[in-house]
């Protein structure tokens, strides 16, 4: 029997986007609809049906910004708050002008970071 090699992987695969938009929200699970909302702050709040419970928030949280956003799943990433309601999401080979406009985001925009390498 031969044994068989796997071929190398492509230097390009791992590698972060070209272009992403990183920001931080607060999650409130089980809400009566899925919903974009602003806090008394300014900061941005998305309301999940989804319970807190074996990561269903987390996946109704991608599923939902995927929709809203219309790219794929694997394009977002939540970067830190895996268990937590406070959440840092990125956003790869998105358009900033588009993801702003679609979370309805204003004036204040200190909680999102737009990265270009």
């Amino acid at each position: 029997m031969k044994s068989r090699k796997s071929s190398p992987k492509s230097p390009h695969r791992n590698k972060e986007a070209a272009e992403s938009i990183t920001f931080s929200i607060r999650i409130q699970p089980r809400a009566s609809k899925n919903e974009i909302a602003r806090m008394e702050n300014g900061g941005l709040k998305i309301r999940l049906t989804a319970p807190p419970v074996d990561g269903a928030a987390n996946e109704a949280l991608v599923r939902f910004l995927a929709d809203r956003l219309s790219v794929a799943r694997s394009q977002i990433e939540i970067v830190s708050g895996h268990t937590s309601r406070n959440k840092i999401v990125r956003i790869s080979c998105a358009d900033r002008a588009d993801t702003e406009r679609l979370l309805n985001l204003k004036e204040k925009r200190s909680n999102i970071k737009h990265k270009e390498s």
